[in-house]
C-alpha cells in the first residue's frame, strides 16, 4: 500500500486526485492539506465526494508517514516551498505546478510516460507535464522521433475552464464564459518551453533544432512551436489541432502506420481511426490522436481531459510506474456514452 500525501488539497487539481486516490487499489490517503480548510470534510469543498470519503482537510504536514507526496500548488509555488520546509529523502515528490518541468539544477525527471517511462520508473522526484504541453506532445511525438518536423508548426488548442484552476477571475465566472470564446498568451503560452525540450530530445540528432516563439531569437533557423490557445465555454477537456508541413507528400496510411506503431504500448493513447469528439476523452485519463494528409501538410488532431490525462490522472499513472504497480491502477474511468 503507498501512502500518500497532498499539499494544495483544496484545488481542482487536489479534488480530482483525491478521488481517484480513494478509489484506488494500492493507495491510502494519509493527509490532504489545506491550511484555510483545516478541520472541515474533504466533501464540504469538493462536493461531489460527499458519501465517498470522511476524509479532512489538515493544517499538518506529517512527512514521515508518507512515501509520496504531490504537490497540487498553483506554479511558482512548489520551489518556494521547498526552500522553507524540509522533506525527507526517502519520500518521493510528485509535483504537479511548473516549477521543475524544464530542465536545470534539480534531479526532477519530467512525467511523460509515452517519452520518459525509464527515467520516470527510477526517479525520486518528478514534475508532471502541463495539461496542453500533453495533448500537443502527443500529437507531434510520432513525428519528432521519425526526424519529420519541419518549418513551422502551427497549433491550435481549446481548453475547458477548469483549466485556469478554481480561485474566480475575470475569465472564468460563468457570465463571462458561458457562449463565449476567446484567445490568450498569442504565441507566449509558458507551456511552449516544455513542448520544445522533448520534441528536441526525441528527434533524431541531424534533423533541424524546435525552438519557441519565448526564445530570443526565435526566427532564426530552427523549427518554430506557433500556439494559439483558445479559453472555450465547458468545464473540461483540451481539443487540439496542429498543422505541420513536410518536405515531401507522405503516404498517409505510412503515417497513420507510423502512429500506431509509436503508440502500441502506450498504456492510455491511442489512435484513431476516426476524427476525435472531445467526449470521448472527458473523465477518462486517455489521449487519443488522429491524423489526416492534404499534400505536404499533415492535420493531426489530440485531445485529453485537462485535469486527468493533462493533470492528476498522469500524475497517478507516473506514481504507479514509479512503484512498480500496474500502470493503470486507479485510473479504470470510462467516457460517458452522450
Amino acid at each position: 500500500m503507498v501512502k500518500i500525501g497532498i499539499l494544495g488539497a483544496a484545488g481542482y487539481t487536489g479534488g480530482e486526485l483525491i478521488r481517484l486516490l480513494i478509489n484506488h487499489p494500492q493507495a491510502e490517503i494519509v493527509f490532504a492539506n489545506s491550511e484555510s480548510n483545516a478541520g472541515n470534510k474533504v466533501y464540504d469543498v469538493h462536493e461531489g465526494l460527499l458519501g465517498e470519503t470522511d476524509l479532512e482537510f489538515t493544517s499538518e504536514m506529517p512527512f514521515d508517514q508518507v512515501d509520496v507526496v504531490f504537490f497540487c500548488f498553483g506554479h511558482g509555488k512548489s520551489e518556494a516551498f521547498l526552500k522553507e520546509h524540509e522533506i525527507p529523502a526517502n519520500v518521493k515528490i510528485i509535483d504537479l505546478a511548473q516549477d521543475f518541468r524544464i530542465k536545470g539544477d534539480h534531479d526532477y525527471v519530467y512525467g511523460l510516460p509515452e517519452t520518459h517511462r525509464e527515467e520516470i520508473a527510477k526517479c525520486q522526484h518528478l514534475a508532471n507535464p502541463g495539461c496542453f504541453a500533453t495533448c500537443i506532445q502527443l500529437g507531434l511525438l510520432p513525428l519528432a522521433k521519425a526526424g519529420l518536423l519541419t518549418k513551422d508548426i502551427a497549433v491550435n488548442a481549446i481548453t475547458g475552464s477548469t483549466g485556469a484552476g478554481q480561485k474566480p477571475s475575470a475569465t472564468t465566472h460563468f457570465s463571462w464564459r458561458d457562449n463565449n470564446f476567446s484567445v490568450y498568451k498569442l504565441f507566449t503560452h509558458q507551456h511552449l518551453h516544455e513542448i520544445c525540450q522533448t520534441l528536441n530530445e526525441l528527434k533524431p540528432a541531424e534533423a533541424p533544432h524546435v525552438v519557441d516563439t519565448l526564445d530570443e531569437g526565435y526566427e532564426a533557423d530552427g523549427i518554430t512551436v506557433d500556439f494559439i490557445p483558445y479559453r472555450g465555454d465547458f468545464p473540461r477537456g483540451i481539443f487540439c489541432t496542429e498543422v505541420v508541413t513536410l518536405n515531401e507528400r507522405p503516404v498517409e496510411s505510412d503515417l497513420i502506420a507510423l502512429y500506431k506503431t509509436f503508440y502500441q504500448h502506450a498504456a492510455f493513447t491511442h489512435y484513431s481511426d476516426k476524427a476525435l469528439d472531445l467526449k470521448q476523452v472527458v473523465n477518462t485519463n486517455k489521449g487519443l490522436v488522429h491524423v489526416e494528409v492534404f499534400g505536404k501538410k499533415v492535420v493531426i488532431t489530440s485531445m485529453i481531459d485537462n485535469l486527468l490525462k493533462g493533470a492528476v490522472g498522469q500524475a497517478v499513472q507516473n506514481m504507479n510506474i514509479m512503484f512498480g504497480i500496474d500502470e493503470k491502477a486507479g485510473l479504470n474511468l470510462k467516457a460517458s456514452a452522450f
